[in-house]
């Protein structure tokens, strides 16, 4: 599993994927990645402690995820964070939360002291498809409320039951609204959704231009940030 990378592309950053205790929700129908969680505190604090030690500073940014929110992590992984920070001059740090803890926010950039930008997994903005299909239990009614709290959200493209209308409407509330974006090609793994293969076509022709907007990153594999397995 690699835990550390150095992206050297659009936003340039550090990005370290922690280990951390069981996702606060857990039912996404899309969702594998809560294997890497774990009820062992040690063991996700000395696995961490390692993955930090790779932090350079080398942009002042780090990003920090894991397979759920950053509130889950321990309060010694989160302690050995903000050292971090201080020890290497990091002046911005992107963190990852569901929503159901939109109340706590301003907890973790209070915590850490610098610009804190979270991000959201939203999926879709489409009520029905978000929660109804996905099973995401992030129940907000439009992306203004999202806006609200995150600047920067995450869409998933590809998946069987997806429309060409519902894509094009996530991607340009994204465009028009977010500060950052992050579009995730889904890849099928042990769940039972599957990856429509027609849509992605689709969506490599139709959304080329995006691999020159500065501020959308698109991940045809899982890996594609250089963190996971």
């Amino acid at each position: 599993m690699d835990r550390y990378n150095i992206i050297t592309g659009k936003n340039k950053r550090e990005i370290v994927l922690l280990k951390a205790f069981p996702c606060v929700w857990g039912k996404c129908t899309f969702c594998d990645y809560i294997e890497d969680n774990s009820t062992n505190s040690s063991e996700i604090n000395d696995i961490n402690k390692n993955v930090l030690k790779e932090v350079k500073g080398t942009y002042g940014t780090l990003e920090v995820i894991n397979s759920g929110s950053c509130f889950e992590l321990p309060i010694e992984t989160l302690e050995s964070i903000r050292k971090i920070v201080i020890e290497k001059n990091i002046k911005k740090m992107f963190l990852e939360s569901h929503w159901c803890y939109i109340s706590r926010l301003q907890e973790m950039r209070d915590f850490f002291g610098i610009e804190v930008i979270f991000k959201i997994g939203v999926e879709s903005f489409d009520n029905n498809f978000r929660n109804l299909v996905l099973n995401k239990n992030a129940r907000f009614k439009d992306y203004k409320e999202v806006r609200k709290y995150f600047s920067s959200v995450c869409l998933m493209v590809g998946i069987k039951g997806q429309s060409k209308e519902m894509i094009k409407r996530d991607i340009d509330i994204v465009l028009s609204h977010f500060d950052y974006g992050t579009i995730n090609i889904f890849t099928e793994n042990t769940t039972d959704i599957k990856r429509d293969e027609e849509l992605i076509s689709w969506f490599e022709k139709e959304y080329n231009f995006l691999k020159d907007v500065s501020k959308i990153e698109v991940l045809f594999e899982n890996t594609d940030f250089g963190v996971g397995d």
